[in-house]
């Protein structure tokens, strides 16, 4: 099975051949200086001036098995060249970029694999005909509904009363099939959030004085948790999307905007609750993190490298996890079921099957 690679140290990603190098060290480009006169050399025969050179230090070369690589995140100051860049293209593997505070700022993607002029059509008809397009969006708000029932019922079951939350819930996703607008539907979505985050402060053992949503920039450790959960979420989603015929610039509940691929935002409301929310619960509650893994500024809070690095790991064995799939009857990683959320979306779309969103079962 592929996977993530993860990198923290600033330096170089280079290709030699048909191989993948990480180069620890500086990244920024050596400055240009002037050599001082003591060090230069005049050959009085042949009038030609020489510089001492000093015998290059070794350079420190991680080979990163091409085939192992499912797609590379980097959290650090990186070199690479066109070179590189035409290779993990033609090697079909995505590059997420994220900036000083691990907030994401964008993804390298290569040219798709697959292309279906079919599906391009079906997938702009439906976002174009308002009756399709709703019927989608709602599919992806009920779902990522569903899911957060799940949780807050995970935690009822384990005596923290969740009654009031899901009762309050419930009635919010009564709303959702009446709705006619998108507009609406996102803020019965917002609503349903806004209720669930509050959950949080009895979901969590620890007082986390938690009020609301904030995301830019994040205010407070959990705000900076579910920021940073999010984003993995969502270039997960992106990466399995890459694998299909759909295009990720087409969405249903976001608007099509510049900059980001918004169908990548639709399909994460619905996973959310699994690969973000409950790894939060998780390592807040057993104490992995802690202050001391937060670094706050002005206005500003935001996981530190080791509390990424804590995160990240508990989130890649989440995308390892397993589970026995009711309909293939075989056992699917976590990973896998976003690829299957994307193909029953193109079945849809071509009008083979209707689309049911993934939920939850255990």
């Amino acid at each position: 099975m592929k996977r993530n690679y993860y990198i923290f140290s600033s330096g170089k990603l280079v290709r030699k051949q048909n191989t993948l190098y990480f180069e620890p060290g500086e990244s920024k480009e050596p400055e240009e200086s002037e050599i001082p006169e003591d060090q230069i050399e005049v050959d009085d025969e042949s009038g030609i001036e020489t510089e001492e050179i000093e015998e290059p230090k070794p350079i420190t070369r991680r080979p990163i098995p091409v085939e192992d690589i499912e797609a590379i995140y980097c959290f650090s100051e990186l070199r690479f060249n066109t070179k590189f860049l035409n290779f993990i293209a033609q090697k079909q593997i995505t590059l997420h970029l994220f900036n000083y505070y691990g907030y994401y700022t964008g993804s390298f993607y290569p040219r798709e694999p697959f292309i279906s002029g079919k599906l391009l059509i079906e997938q702009v008809n439906n976002y174009n005909d308002p009756l399709k397009r709703i019927c989608i969006a709602k599919k992806f708000v009920k779902g990522a509904a569903d899911n957060i029932i799940k949780n807050l019922q995970y935690y009822n079951a384990r005596e923290k009363d969740m009654s009031l939350f899901l009762e309050k819930t419930h009635e919010l996703i009564n709303k959702i099939e009446p709705c006619s607008d998108v507009n609406e539907l996102m803020g019965i979505e917002g609503n349903i959030h806004s209720l669930y985050y509050t959950a949080w402060n009895l979901i969590i053992n620890d007082a986390i004085d938690f009020e609301k949503r904030q995301k830019r920039p994040p205010t407070n450790p959990v705000n900076a948790l579910i920021s940073f959960g999010n984003s993995l979420v969502y270039t997960s989603v992106l990466s399995e999307i890459y694998k299909t015929q759909l295009n990720p610039l087409i969405s249903y509940l976001h608007q099509p905007g510049e900059r980001r691929f918004s169908l990548a935002l639709d399909i994460a409301e619905i996973f959310k609750p699994l690969l973000s929310d409950r790894i939060i619960f998780s390592l807040l509650n057993k104490k992995q993190l802690q202050e001391k893994n937060f670094s706050k500024e002005l206005n500003y809070c935001y996981l530190n490298d080791e509390g990424r690095k804590i995160y990240l790991k508990e989130f890649d064995e989440k995308l390892k996890t397993t589970i026995k799939h009711r309909q293939l009857k075989k056992s699917v990683s976590y990973r896998h079921l976003i690829r299957l959320e994307c193909y029953k979306l193109i079945k849809h779309i071509l009008n083979e099957k209707e689309y049911k969103p993934f939920q939850i079962w255990w």
